[in-house]
């Protein structure tokens, strides 16, 4: 059973950094697609980011505006998100993602999800 275990979530203050780490077990990480989607309160679960199962294709929603970063070790199993210069509509739960095939902005095409962590960003 493929397990992810989403961390690196809490508060900021609105300009500050976050990283969010995701390490998935059970299963072949190499195979995987990943990506972050984040649902904030009252609103649908939203596409962040993705990167391709080898780490040389990435994709980001317009929000993240080129303040976000995916990268990937595929030798430690683990997805990145580095978030800098975040905004109060930043605020919601991040969730991590893996399908095996190629990545995609589609939620439901994603096999297996993490409990996800909660970013508050404050004014």
């Amino acid at each position: 059973q493929v397990h992810l275990v989403e961390s690196g979530g809490g508060l900021a203050q609105a300009g500050n950094s976050l990283r969010l780490s995701c390490s998935v077990s059970g299963g072949d990480f190499n195979i995987y697609a990943m990506a972050w989607f984040r649902q904030a309160p009252g609103k649908e679960r939203e596409f962040a980011a993705g990167i391709s199962w080898r780490g040389t294709n990435t994709e980001y929603a317009d929000f993240v505006k080129g303040r976000f970063t995916i990268t990937r070790d595929n030798a430690k199993n683990t997805v990145y998100l580095q978030m800098n210069n975040l905004e109060p509509e930043d605020t919601a739960i991040y969730y991590c993602a893996a399908r095996e095939g190629p990545k995609t902005t589609t939620l439901s095409k994603y096999d297996y999800w993490g409990q996800g962590t909660q970013v508050t960003v404050s004014s």
